[in-house]
């Protein structure tokens, strides 16, 4: 019975990563790269392409957020590259729609969200803030050492008879 059970929580196990493959495998067929795909106002964003013919070493982009941009011959050959700075007033929350042209009459588009603002500094959990290394960490530290110490101290004073 332990094992009937065993079993079909694998095969649903299973069963659920196979339905994911379809989907994983149709995230990568798109012939344009933004990074970064989750920008934030004022951070600059790069593009890349394969979708233009492998001899073009130039192009155009425009982005709805970011205004027009070129795109140049890359590192690798055949990518066209390009960047473009997001407005820092524009709206998190917002998609941005990516359009490359390049010769001979090739078009594309590809869509990005423009998240909110990186976090800076730390996070306040309810017992300050996290560059208060001094008190907190050595009362941690004395808790962790006496819960270790308690463990030791028991697992002796057990029975021999008790131990497994």
């Amino acid at each position: 019975m332990r094992y009937t059970h065993m079993g079909a929580s694998i095969g649903l196990a299973l069963g659920a990563l196979g339905l994911q493959i379809p989907a994983a495998a149709a995230a990568d067929d798109s012939d344009v790269r933004i990074d970064s795909w989750n920008a934030y106002p004022g951070s600059t964003v790069t593009v890349s392409t394969r979708a233009c013919d492998p001899d073009a070493d130039y192009g155009k982009g425009w982005s709805e957020v970011g205004g027009e941009f070129h795109l140049f011959g890359g590192d690798q050959e055949g990518v066209l590259t390009g960047q473009f700075q997001i407005p820092e007033g524009t709206r998190p929350g917002s998609s941005d729609t990516v359009t490359l042209k390049c010769p001979p009459r090739t078009k594309v588009t590809e869509t990005y969200r423009v998240t909110g603002r990186l976090p800076s500094g730390s996070v306040s959990a309810g017992f300050g803030p996290a560059e208060d290394t001094g008190m907190g960490l050595a009362l941690g530290g004395g808790l962790l050492v006496t819960a270790a110490a308690g463990g030791v101290v028991w697992m002796c004073r057990r029975p021999n008879d008790n131990r497994t």
